[in-house]
C-alpha cells in the first residue's frame, strides 16, 4: 500500500494477526499500533485517517512479527500497569498478572494503616487540606462521633514505625515496589534467585524512585538475609513457582515459549518452594506478623496444612479476580496480629 493510516494499519494487524492463531487479535492490534504510534486505544479511533511515518512503520513491522511469532505483547512494549504503578518487563522475567494484585491487598489489608506523614509546605494545598479536615470534624461533631487519634484514643508509637516486609521470588519487583508505593511506612527487602530478575526489580524500584525503601539481593528465597533479621519481619509475601509439573503442559504456548520456567514450575503438587518458603517466614516473622503467598488453586488446601504445621493461625484462603481460591494468608502464632482490627477483605474464605 502506498500510504498506511491507522485506519489501514489497524485491518491489516488484526488480519495478520488472525491468521496466526491470536486469540484476541483487535485487541493485540490496539495494543501494537498505539505503542509504535504513541496513541492510546481512544486516540486511534480519533485518528484514523492519521498516516504513519515510515518509523513507525518500521516499528509496527517489528512488533507484528515478533507478536505472530507468540511473543507476549508485554515483552513487545517492554512495560505493564500492575495495579497504581506500571513496571518494566522483559524476556527472562515473568510477566506480572492481575490475580496478582490481588495478593498485595490481601498483605496491604493486614498491615497497619500508614501514618501520619508531613508534607511538602504548599500553603494553597494547606488551605485545602485545612478546610477539608475542619468540615469532616465539624461532621463528626453533629454526628456525636470521637475521631480516631483524639487525645482520649492517642496513636500507638508502634504505629508509627518502618513496617518490615520479605518479598520472596520478586521477579520484576512489581509486589515489592507496589506495596511501598501504596504504603508510605513499609521497607521491603526483595530476593530472587535469577540475576535478569534482580537487575530488572532494580531498575523498576529506580525508576518508580523507591530505591530507598525497596533492596533487591539475589538469593535463594531468605538465604541472603541475614540472621539478625529473623524475627523482626511484619510480613512475608510471595508469588513463587507454584504451577504443577504436569498441568505446565497444558498453559498457553506464548507462556511456555517465552516466560521462563524457573518461576513457573512448583514441582509435582506445586509447592516444592512453597514449603521451605513457609518455613523461612516461620523464623523470620515476629509473633503476629503476616504470610501472604499467591498459590496453584488445585492445592491451597495442602499448602494449608503445611503453614498451620509450622506454626501459623488464622489461616484463610482469598479469590482471585476470576473467583478462583488463589491467596493463603496466615498470621504467624504467639502474639498480636500486626493489624487488629483489620477485617479480612469480603472475598476471602
Amino acid at each position: 500500500m502506498s500510504e498506511w493510516t491507522v485506519k489501514s494499519a489497524l485491518d491489516w494487524t488484526t488480519e495478520y494477526l488472525t491468521g496466526k492463531g491470536d486469540e484476541n487479535p483487535l485487541l493485540s492490534a490496539q495494543w501494537l499500533i498505539g505503542e509504535a504510534c504513541g496513541l492510546t486505544r481512544v486516540q486511534l479511533y480519533m485518528n484514523y485517517d492519521r498516516p504513519l511515518s515510515e518509523d513507525e512503520r518500521s516499528t509496527l513491522r517489528d512488533y507484528v512479527r515478533r507478536r505472530g511469532a507468540g511473543e507476549p505483547l508485554q515483552y513487545i512494549t517492554g512495560e505493564v500497569a500492575f495495579r497504581h504503578i506500571t513496571v518494566k518487563v522483559r524476556p527472562g522475567v515473568l510477566i506480572p498478572r492481575p490475580e496478582t494484585e490481588v495478593l498485595v491487598s490481601e498483605a496491604l489489608a493486614m498491615l497497619p494503616a500508614p501514618a501520619k506523614h508531613e508534607a511538602q509546605w504548599n500553603p494553597e494545598a494547606a488551605e485545602r487540606e485545612s478546610a477539608a479536615v475542619e468540615a469532616v470534624k465539624k461532621a463528626l461533631d453533629e454526628a456525636g462521633v470521637e475521631p480516631i487519634g483524639s487525645e482520649e484514643t492517642p496513636v500507638s508509637e508502634d504505629a508509627a514505625r518502618p513496617l518490615l516486609v520479605a518479598d520472596l521470588c520478586t521477579g520484576s519487583g512489581c509486589i515489592a515496589c507496589s506495596l511501598a508505593y501504596e504504603h508510605p511506612d513499609v521497607r521491603v527487602i526483595a530476593t530472587d534467585i535469577a540475576p535478569e530478575a534482580v537487575a530488572l526489580a532494580r531498575e523498576n524500584a529506580e525508576a518508580l524512585e523507591l530505591a530507598d525503601r525497596v533492596a533487591v539481593l539475589e538469593c535463594s528465597l531468605g538465604a541472603g538475609i541475614g540472621e539478625k533479621r529473623m524475627g523482626t519481619f511484619d510480613a512475608v509475601v510471595s508469588n513463587p513457582p507454584y504451577v504443577p509439573t504436569s498441568v505446565l503442559a497444558d498453559i498457553p504456548r506464548e507462556v511456555a515459549d517465552y516466560e521462563p520456567a524457573l518461576a513457573l514450575d512448583g514441582g509435582a503438587d506445586g509447592l516444592d518452594v512453597f514449603r521451605p518458603l513457609a518455613a523461612w517466614a516461620a523464623r523470620a516473622l515476629r509473633p503476629g506478623g503476616v504470610l501472604a503467598c499467591e498459590l496453584h488453586e488445585g492445592h491451597l488446601d495442602a499448602a494449608r496444612t503445611v503453614v498451620e504445621t509450622a506454626g501459623f493461625a488464622d489461616v484463610r484462603i482469598a479469590d482471585d479476580l476470576a473467583g478462583r481460591p488463589r491467596v493463603l494468608v496466615g498470621r504467624k502464632a504467639g502474639g498480636p496480629r500486626v493489624a487488629d482490627n483489620v477485617p479480612a477483605p469480603s472475598e476471602a474464605r
